[in-house]
């Protein structure tokens, strides 16, 4: 029997009066993953994120955390996840350990458990040396590193992190998703958001969120095949050559031309199609510079994707569907959950 999905969200709607901040999200997550909600400032991600957390109620749609309405979470529920914020929420007339000891009792954390595990998540995000420091006199960065130790502390089932790496610098930055990975693979489940659009590498499923509405969701390397339509090998030649006729051999999608010695082609499988091309290159003549697979940054596939789902919508009028960006299961889910919208671990 599968076990019950952590995170269920069914056509949900938010609007602030006129202004329509999340526009029919669904999706059903299981645990044991790192899923981010990346996005530009303005998407929707923090709003997702205060629906999950019973912070905020849906204008439409229907919500399902740990098995219950956010709203009315029993006491064991909420033990179980941890949240950390986008605005500030510790106190500045506290030292960074006295905030983060006050997470950790109002979790049930004892003493002297709750001295250990304090130090640990603290000496986490760097601020072992400090932690004695009111928190006051500390840099916006180590004031958002000691909202996430409080977030961590009590070792929750479920965290929701908005913008965790928001003003860290990139070792800092690193050092998190190193601990982030670690709980991953201890079985936690972790929804974060950011603006840091290269950190969906970091992540075991990415929801790209633009103007309220999912865009795409998928895997990382999934999402770069969505958007360039499959593998890309980039070929330089020594001579000028039209590759144009290069359509023809099997795997291979799409020509783009970069200038009058080199080109893109859109394959099936890389690995596969890599030597078919050198082959017919070699039979038409041209001589071989280099081969490489090609992999667009995060960047450019957000705008990519973004582009084309802001397109589907002229279109259609309608929201772009996400069908087809994650690998539907043989058989239909239950509950009338659309294949696209299911979240499941990756194999470890």
């Amino acid at each position: 029997m599968m076990p019950s999905p952590v995170i269920e969200m069914q056509a949900v709607t938010r609007r602030f009066g006129d202004t329509v901040a999340v526009d029919g999200l669904s999706l059903v997550v299981r645990a044991g993953l790192i899923i981010g909600f990346i996005g530009p400032s303005g998407a929707g991600k923090t709003t997702t994120i205060r629906l999950l957390t019973g912070a905020l109620a849906p204008s439409g749609g229907e919500i399902r955390v740990l098995g219950e309405d956010p709203r009315r979470l029993s006491r064991r529920s909420r033990a179980r996840i941890g949240y950390m914020p986008q605005l500030p929420s510790v106190n500045p007339e506290l030292s960074a350990d006295e905030n983060v000891d006050f997470a950790a009792s109002l979790f049930g954390l004892v003493w002297p458990r709750r001295r250990r595990r304090v130090k640990e998540v603290l000496e986490l995000v760097g601020l072992g040396s400090v932690r004695r420091r009111l928190v006051g006199k500390l840099s916006g960065g180590m004031r958002r590193r000691v909202e996430l130790a409080a977030a961590l502390v009590h070792d929750p089932d479920l965290a929701f992190l908005d913008e965790p790496t928001a003003g860290l610098d990139p070792i800092l930055r690193g050092l998190v998703w190193d601990e982030l990975h670690r709980l991953r693979d201890l079985g936690r489940t972790i929804l974060v958001t950011t603006q840091h659009i290269g950190e969906a590498s970091e992540c075991d499923v990415v929801a790209l969120i633009a103007e309220g509405r999912l865009v795409a969701l998928s895997a990382p390397d999934e999402l770069r095949r969505s958007a360039t339509g499959g593998d890309v090998i980039e070929v330089e030649t020594t001579s000028a050559f039209d590759p144009f006729n290069l359509g023809e051999v099997n795997g291979v999608r799409r020509i783009e031309r970069i200038g009058p010695r080199s080109f893109r082609a859109i394959v099936d499988d890389a690995g596969r199609a890599t030597p078919d091309v050198a082959s017919a290159l070699a039979a038409a003549g041209a001589t071989v510079a280099s081969t490489r697979e090609w992999r667009p940054t995060f960047d450019e596939v957000f705008a990519t994707l973004v582009a084309r789902a802001s397109r589907e919508k002229d279109e259609s009028g309608s929201p772009a569907a996400t069908a087809g960006l994650v690998p539907a299961p043989p058989a239909s889910p239950p509950g009338g959950v659309a294949p696209s919208d299911r979240i499941e671990p990756p194999p470890r």
